[in-house]
């Protein structure tokens, strides 16, 4: 692939990473359009569109005159009849392009699909998705590939291989491209049902941090909610991970003793600082030795609780500041060693491990 080329992917990249981000009020009577056609696909006449104003409305709200049936409820959306008509038409539709690309295409393809497609995918994973998860609450785990469909991430990926690759796809495959497009760009999520589609406004303020190799993005704000909408539902977010509000407004030592679960905990440690919490804990220093898998730097072995012990180091590569991070790691109580704990993260011996040239 031409180095133009490559750049022109990344452009298309980021320009699907900006929509999917988007904080920007909905275009209401662009997505009804887009979503009325893509229900005549599968043959059915266009809904009545119920707007709700975050996702989490959207999923606990009725829609006025509707009765749903039981098997309509949030946790059991698997069994929705119309979510996987829609992901069938979308495979359909993929396949039908994916034919389009022929072999001479298919190098272009491969990167396509890496750095534009992964890349994107990587991102709404944890982003986007984060914000739908809480919405379902923790108790339901996205098994549907419902998500999927709405995602940027493959709308992006035939996007760049039309206008980076030259691609030519047939009227009629443009055409039902462009629905799914009009909608993604649009609104935020929708969720189908017979009668009545309901779709969710997007958020009014949206905070990310960049952390891969390919510019990808996940959820964080370290002062306040990463995702904040329009009717005050919130989502607070630490590197990535969906957190407790008190984790980002309260990290108290007595919080995170309380806490159970064990990446939460992390984070608010993380939020704290591994040296303050440290001293604010009172937690009891068992050894320290210098780090043979990163020279320069210290590991400190502690007593935490439990029977378990952490093991704090610095990480071996550097940030995108240009600091290097320190983070701690939970070991069995057992371990005295501050290397031997090292080597046993990695599932190495002390021996082992201080052969290590530099770990990352």
């Amino acid at each position: 692939m031409s180095v133009l080329v490559q750049r022109e992917a990344a452009e298309i990249r980021e320009e699907w990473l900006g929509r999917a981000l988007s904080t920007l009020p909905a275009d209401r009577p662009a997505a009804e359009a887009a979503i009325s056609e893509l229900y005549r696909l599968i043959g059915l006449d266009p809904p009545r569109f119920h707007w709700a104003s975050s996702p989490v409305a959207a999923l606990t709200t009725v829609p006025p005159g509707v009765r749903l049936r039981p098997s309509e409820a949030v946790d059991r959306m698997s069994e929705w009849p119309l979510p996987p008509r829609f992901s069938s038409l979308m495979r359909q539709l993929c396949r039908e392009l994916d034919a389009r690309v022929r072999w001479v295409h298919q190098p272009m393809d491969r990167l396509i699909r890496q750095k534009v497609r992964g890349s994107l995918s990587r991102s709404v994973n944890d982003s986007l998705l984060v914000s739908v998860q809480t919405a379902h609450d923790s108790s339901y785990r996205l098994r549907n590939d419902w998500y999927g469909t709405l995602s940027v991430s493959w709308l992006a990926h035939y996007d760049a291989l039309r206008r980076a690759a030259g691609v030519v796809f047939t009227p009629e495959q443009t055409r039902r491209l462009d629905l799914w497009t009009t909608a993604a760009r649009s609104c935020g999520w929708w969720w189908p049902r017979e009668d009545v589609c309901v779709i969710a406004e997007r958020p009014i303020a949206m905070r990310t941090e960049v952390w891969g190799d390919d510019g990808e993005v996940r959820l964080h704000r370290a002062d306040g909610p990463a995702v904040r909408y329009a009717d005050g539902w919130e989502v607070h977010s630490w590197h990535g991970t969906r957190v407790p509000s008190w984790v980002i407004t309260d990290p108290s030592v007595q919080r995170i003793a309380r806490e159970t679960n064990v990446e939460v905990r992390r984070c608010a440690i993380e939020h704290v600082g591994w040296t303050s919490y440290i001293e604010q804990a009172g937690l009891r220093l068992v050894a320290s030795a210098p780090d043979p898998g990163n020279p320069g730097s210290e590991l400190r072995l502690f007593d935490m609780r439990q029977e378990t012990r952490v093991l704090v180091a610095v990480n071996g590569s550097v940030e995108r500041d240009g600091r290097r991070r320190r983070y701690g790691l939970t070991v069995p109580g057992f371990l005295d060693d501050p290397i031997a704990a090292a080597g046993w993260t990695y599932g190495l011996s002390a021996a082992q491990y201080s052969l290590l040239v530099r770990r990352t």
